[in-house]
């Protein structure tokens, strides 16, 4: 089954690389979306069918750790798989996010790095819904 992604960016350029980057994989991507702040991402959590969310933490209305939070405590969006894509350099900070089962990947980002961390995070997906299936 092909991946939706939602690319949430405050920067079109980023959204446009990570496009690019995600289009030039051979990951199996469907609809690709894009969102410049968290409350646009929001609104395409609960209207479209999201697989994975790239997430910038540093936007205007709503900032990536509010969207994660808020994403996180909604069961319609509790297990959608998340990667931040950040400058974020504070290790506490990061030590958090990854507390809330998030990836994390530093900004700037080799096209490399980035397939590296989605091929992760949706085969870790994939392992947790076979399994889920199981049961």
């Amino acid at each position: 089954m092909k991946m939706n992604v939602l690319i949430v960016d405050d920067c079109s350029v980023m959204r446009l690389m990570m496009k690019r980057t995600l289009k030039l994989s051979d990951i199996a991507v469907g609809e690709i979306f894009e969102a410049a702040d968290g409350e646009e991402a929001l609104r395409y959590v609960d209207t479209e069918r999201i697989d994975l969310i790239l997430l910038d933490l540093y936007m205007p209305v709503m900032d990536g750790m509010e969207v994660l939070d808020t994403l996180r405590n909604r069961s319609v969006s509790k297990n959608i798989p998340i990667l931040i894509v950040s400058t974020e350099s504070n290790s506490s900070m990061i030590e958090q996010i990854e507390k809330l089962g998030t990836a994390f990947i530093h900004k700037p980002f080799t096209p490399e790095k980035l397939r590296e961390e989605i091929y992760k995070i949706s085969n870790d997906q994939l392992t947790f819904n076979a399994s889920i299936c199981m049961n």
